[in-house]
């Protein structure tokens, strides 16, 4: 897989030679939650691509042909109301010109997603379950959330083989109910028992009181699957207060520094999610955001000091995989782009060589998958345990994830309205 134009161009330090700068910018729309609960999961996240857009343009700004095009970042808020997202969604394609969409995806993009898909608008999710055969310009090309959480079960069952007793919960919508059912299959792959599963809405719930009624169950292994960021905290020192030393599997981890420190270093060390700092020495090699990924997170440090999270570089990194096929593509136009992006099945993405798939879990193969990192706090620090292939796990577990998916009515057959009836040939059933 070749390196993009931008990649080499930070090797080389220069543009090509004879290219006219534009005047009018390309602009590139946020639809995410920058207020209320969610803003972690979006804000950061604006903070990544400004710095992307900056190094860009710095660059001299995108090629387009024989053209320089200065890119431009324009963010709108998907916590105030459905009414207003999908019209802050019309806004940025109609009036402001966005030649693609960066979203959260889930419940924050649900209102304006059909309006985006008539339009055939680029847009990005960092949820692939938003995606089906009715989402044809849908991609989620940056993370494969939840899927990516059965390595962290893969590799603690190799690292503790002997724990067995898990307590997990999960928030009650589209964020955490696919992480529920991946946790599921992963734990049945690994034999491992679920004996205490909670269920909570996102806005209502009280963490001291989940905890003691998993501890209650008397199980060696924790599991948050993906919960909001206060509410990993709260589960996290709630379970430190009740006296829990065991290990604690999360899909993030954002300021854990805090956790080390209202909890302590040992017992962190026990805490294993999924989205690393980018100053990792695992990571030194690897080149995207035109810079190593340690200059990205430098950068980051610098101009948002305290803000890191696991969505800081995502959004980027999906812009840098549009940048990469803008350039081959020659144009900003939509569908041509995504042409660009899906030819040949596969892209080099941020932790290495990955493949479009979904068709079996969304109906379309618009989902980036590749490896993914194992993240565990060692010595206060998160450090890279292991690099583990979502892809492989598939390849031996699907059947397992499709019926956890089916259960809890998340099959994309279901989404859709069809009431779990299966589409003629689809042949899924539950594994033996």
């Amino acid at each position: 897989m070749q390196s993009s134009l931008a990649q080499r161009l930070a090797l080389a330090g220069s543009l090509p030679r004879n290219l006219r700068r534009s005047a009018g910018p390309v602009r590139i729309g946020l639809l995410a939650p920058l207020s209320g609960p969610s803003a972690p999961w979006g804000k950061p996240g604006l903070e990544g691509c400004q710095i992307w857009a900056d190094w860009v343009n710095e660059q001299g700004g995108l090629i387009l042909g024989a053209q320089r095009r200065r890119v431009e970042i324009l963010a709108r808020d998907a916590a105030i109301g459905p009414d207003e997202t999908r019209m802050a969604a019309m806004e940025l394609v109609e009036r402001l010109g966005v030649r693609v969409m960066l979203t959260l995806g889930g419940d924050s993009l649900a209102p304006a997603l059909p309006w985006l898909m008539t339009r055939r608008v680029l847009t990005t999710t960092l949820l692939p379950f938003d995606l089906s055969p009715d989402t044809p310009s849908l991609i989620a090309p940056a993370e494969v959330h939840p899927i990516f959480v059965v390595t962290g079960v893969e590799w603690l069952a190799e690292a503790r083989p002997e724990l067995r007793r898990v307590a997990l919960c999960s928030q009650e919508d589209m964020l955490g109910l696919p992480s529920l059912a991946s946790y599921r299959a992963a734990f049945a792959a690994e034999s491992m028992t679920v004996v205490s599963e909670l269920r909570y809405p996102p806005q209502e719930c009280d963490a001291e009181a989940m905890v003691a009624a998993m501890l209650a169950q008397d199980p060696e292994v924790l599991c948050w699957c993906s919960s909001e960021p206060h509410m990993v905290h709260a589960l996290t020192e709630a379970a430190f207060h009740a006296g829990f030393r065991g290990p604690i599997l999360s899909a993030t981890g954002d300021n854990y520094h805090r956790l080390v420190a209202r909890t302590s270093v040992e017992f962190m060390q026990d805490f294993t999610f999924h989205f690393p700092d980018f100053d990792d020495p695992a990571l030194a090699g690897t080149a995207f955001f035109f810079r190593q990924p340690a200059a990205f997170h430098a950068a980051y440090q610098q101009r948002f000091p305290g803000h890191w999270s696991a969505v800081s570089w995502e959004y980027a990194a999906a812009l840098d995989l549009w940048h990469q096929a803008v350039e081959i593509a020659g144009t900003t136009e939509p569908l041509s782009v995504l042409d660009s992006m899906k030819r040949g099945g596969q892209m080099m993405q941020v932790f290495g060589p990955a493949r479009w798939y979904g068709e079996a879990l969304f109906g379309i193969d618009n989902a980036l998958i590749g490896n993914w990192p194992v993240v565990r706090v060692t010595d206060g620090v998160a450090r890279i345990a292991s690099f583990r292939s979502v892809l492989g796990w598939l390849d031996r577990h699907e059947a397992l994830l499709l019926h956890e998916m089916e259960a809890l009515g998340l099959l994309w057959q279901q989404r859709a309205g069809m009431g779990g009836k299966w589409l003629p040939g689809a042949g899924i059933s539950p594994p033996a």
